[in-house]
């Protein structure tokens, strides 16, 4: 029996309607599965049900990856597909294995010859990068920085200066209820020169998305951040 499919099934970024977030060929592909690989089943069922999911929601499995994704635990995840079941792969939010997790199981897929097939959807980091105005060509991600306002302000500094000598757009996160923390992080490190985006709920109703310096950053004011999903990415002025 040959193996299953696993398909890489974004996940929408806050409430949207499906339409504006997922084409039809991938809403028709996810209602075809009964087997999904989640971090959360609570997520996933929402998303499924925000999606039109038509399949009896019983009948769907949902697999949770476990806090520690050891080697015994991906292969026990995809046990299935290797059986011949087709397999959906879904994150929290956005493109799974991106920023994610799920990048453990897409790479034992491809070394057991396990067909992966990625999908259209929300992605808020390139959504972000492509309506910053910032360097496309070259950009990197970097996750979460540090918690502790001091560690904070180095790390941004330390981003600023690699941003200035690469001519490269920075990528960064935060938990949604610290945002003001790191808007005025970034306001404290950054020269004055710096051009800062803010990406704010992405592809939902309350999508704001701005560019400005430092200097203008300062001059307008903090943006209403708390507790919303949000991208930052920062250029240096070379």
């Amino acid at each position: 029996m040959s193996a299953g499919l696993l398909h890489l099934l974004p996940v929408g970024l806050g409430p949207a309607e499906p339409a504006r977030t997922h084409p039809a060929h991938v809403v028709s592909t996810l209602d075809a599965l009964d087997y999904f690989i989640v971090e959360r089943a609570k997520t996933a069922r929402a998303e499924l049900k925000r999606l039109g999911y038509t399949r009896p929601m019983q009948t769907a499995e949902l697999a949770e990856l476990p806090p520690q994704l050891d080697a015994a635990a991906i292969e026990r995840l995809l046990a299935p597909v290797r059986d011949g079941r087709d397999a959906g792969l879904m994150s929290e939010a956005g493109c799974p294995a991106v920023a994610d997790p799920g990048a453990l199981i897409v790479r034992r897929a491809h070394a057991l010859g396990i067909r992966v097939i990625p999908h259209v959807g929300p992605s808020s980091l390139l959504l972000a990068l492509m309506a910053s105005g910032l360097n496309g060509q070259g950009f990197a991600f970097h996750g979460y920085l540090p918690q502790k306002p001091d560690e904070r302000i180095r790390a941004i500094q330390a981003l600023e200066k690699d941003s200035a000598r690469l001519d490269r757009t920075q990528l960064f996160i935060e938990t949604p209820y610290r945002n003001d923390a790191m808007f005025a992080g970034l306001l404290q490190a950054c020269h004055e020169e710096t051009l800062l985006c803010v990406a704010r709920s992405l592809s939902t109703a309350s999508e704001w998305i701005a560019t400005r310096s430092v200097r203008d950053w300062k001059r307008a004011g903090t943006p209403d951040l708390d507790r919303q999903p949000v991208v930052f990415l920062l250029l240096a002025r070379r």
